[in-house]
């Protein structure tokens, strides 16, 4: 089975803080670091390190080098990657004391891609095979149709959370992989039970995967829900927890493997990841899970 992730790559620019800066306030950064990122990126490299067959499509200005280097080190195929003139995505990201952040996303070269280009990405992918997507490249709902007009099974992960969620042909979704708040903004719900009860009531066809950081995770599939808790870490930085968790479940159900076994391996990958600085370098490989 291949995996086709649909995904963003940015060019993570991370500053550390004694706190997340508020309306008005000025404060120094203790220091910055240049990491490779983006939701899309850290989960095909999520994927290729938990063992999953994973293309990456999408767009990289002339300053992508490095983004393009990080996914060939770590096994992602890229031939489905465009190349085009103009900067590539970047991101300035706060991380507190706490590991907690707050990000701000330039979506440069990632909006730019037709449905032509498209066409074009999917023409070696069929019945079997998987589509991720994140809701951060353009033309992202049509990507999502043409997909599963070829058979493929589309997992979403619906972030960022935007009323542009709204316009994706949401019933075409085989997994959801979300947090408390965009399971709370396609529900309207608060409380994890609720989410989940709310997400099965408006997708009846769709498998939940809802996470929920240092309180674990639920998978809904098949009239069944299962818990798995969190490992208990000291945080430094959450920046790719849950793309972590989720390339490592897509790797995982893609083989087939049992659930809670892929639920456990997911949410200890993850919080490897968040012992880490970093997006993309955080993410642990299959040895370290070993």
């Amino acid at each position: 089975m291949k995996i086709l992730n649909y995904g963003s790559m940015n060019i993570d620019n991370v500053y550390a803080v004694r706190h997340i800066v508020t309306p008005g306030e000025t404060i120094l950064a203790g220091e910055r670091n240049v990491f490779c990122g983006g939701k899309g990126l850290n989960q095909s490299i999520a994927t290729a390190k938990a063992g999953g067959e994973v293309y990456h499509a999408g767009v990289l200005g002339e300053d992508g080098g490095m983004l393009l280097d990080a996914l060939h080190r770590h096994g992602v195929r890229t031939e489905l990657i465009k190349r085009a003139p103009g900067p590539s995505s970047h991101t300035v990201i706060q991380v507190d004391e706490n590991g907690q952040n707050c990000i701000i996303v330039f979506a440069g070269e990632n909006m730019r891609i037709s449905g032509g280009e498209q066409d074009a990405m999917l023409t070696s992918f069929g019945s079997g095979d998987v589509l991720m997507m994140q809701n951060e490249l353009h033309n992202s709902p049509l990507m999502m149709k043409k997909a599963k007009a070829k058979g493929l099974s589309v997992v979403f992960n619906p972030s960022p959370i935007n009323d542009a969620i709204f316009d994706y042909p949401l019933d075409s979704v085989d997994w959801f992989l979300l947090n408390e708040v965009e399971g709370g903004a396609l529900t309207g719900e608060t409380e994890p039970e609720k989410i989940l009860a709310g997400m099965g009531r408006r997708f009846p066809g769709a498998s939940v995967v809802l996470t929920l950081g240092s309180d674990g995770a639920y998978c809904m599939h098949a009239g069944e829900t299962l818990f798995q808790p969190a490992f208990k870490v000291k945080a430094v930085d959450t920046t790719a927890a849950g793309d972590t968790f989720t390339g490592y479940f897509v790797a995982g159900f893609s083989r087939g493997e049992p659930l809670p076994a892929v639920l456990e391996r997911a949410a200890r990958a993850s919080s490897i990841a968040v012992s880490r600085k970093g997006a993309a370098d955080s993410i642990p490989t299959a040895d370290e899970l070993a």
